[in-house]
């Protein structure tokens, strides 16, 4: 409930949240190692993302579908997604993919700092496998458990509880991605250091990131004493500089769906996309 109120509140701002847009630039500059031309890209989280522009610019001749699973940040995307020439060839209404498993299959798809918002993270990457095809990709992003780092040693010796959730480490996601069927995953982080002048100004980033999502959070409204206290305490991050400073831990990963092993039983079910992929994989090696 917690994370679908803090998309909700994020929907309502005039623009994503800047460092979406930057995570989503760091992300892109990696897609250049992996050679596939993807011909249909699905973006899993559009609304906040802020990745619609680079997907387009990395895969010009790609038909660049999208989901949102909640309603509110779904109305958002349907604004910012403009019309591709896809829909225009098709005379589409929407590009817009209602739910997942995504069908027909895709061949890239893409989540820029969605995944730690995932209250069922397995359930999840099940849903993202399912929906590409067989020699596609998934690539994503989000913050990992080092973030805030500065944060929660204030609130630990100030009693007021976590800053932010337990999020996901790199290799226990890396675990999960295997688990869901993909191979060869890639997972590496980035460390943000980032700085403020003033109190003040790390607080508004702060909410404008979405505030406080810890299960353990304060429930009730805060008062202005409180309001003081915190500005205080967070004045006690100042750096050698005199700034404020606050890491990030940026998470990244991809990883590829590859064919099925066909088991040896009385009766096996074997998809039309793997039966394909076994047959492309015969004709190369022959």
């Amino acid at each position: 409930m917690a994370l679908r109120h803090q998309a909700r509140r994020l929907a309502l701002a005039p623009q994503p949240p800047w460092l979406h847009a930057e995570v989503a630039r760091r992300m892109a500059e990696r897609l250049g190692f992996i050679k596939l031309q993807p011909a249909r890209v699905l973006d899993a989280s559009p609304a906040l993302g802020a990745s619609g522009e680079l997907l387009r610019q990395a895969y010009p001749n790609a038909q660049v579908l999208w989901h949102e699973a909640d309603a509110t940040l779904a109305a958002r995307a349907a604004q910012n997604c403009p019309q591709s020439w896809w829909q225009k060839l098709r005379g589409s209404p929407s590009d817009q993919v209602d739910r997942l498993p995504a069908r027909p299959e895709v061949d890239l798809l893409w989540s820029n700092m969605a995944l730690h918002a995932s209250a069922d993270l397995p359930a999840l990457l099940g849903a993202w496998q399912a929906s590409i095809a067989v020699g596609g990709f998934v690539m994503f992003s989000c913050l990992g458990p080092d973030s805030f780092v500065e944060l929660r040693h204030v609130y630990a010796r100030t009693g007021w509880g976590r800053p932010a959730p337990d999020w996901w480490d790199m290799h226990d996601i890396g675990d999960l991605v295997l688990k869901a069927g993909f191979a060869d995953p890639v997972m590496d982080q980035e460390t943000l250091r980032l700085t403020w002048t003033s109190p003040e100004s790390l607080l508004a980033d702060l909410r404008a990131l979405g505030g406080n999502l810890a299960p353990t959070r304060f429930d009730g409204l805060r008062g202005r004493a409180w309001h003081q206290q915190v500005l205080a305490e967070l004045g006690t991050l100042r750096d050698e500089t005199g700034r404020l400073a606050l890491t990030l831990e940026l998470v990244f990963g991809h990883a590829f769906k590859t064919a099925p092993r066909l088991a040896v039983a009385p009766e096996t079910h074997v998809s039309i996309d793997a039966m394909r992929a076994t047959l492309r994989r015969g004709k190369t090696s022959g």
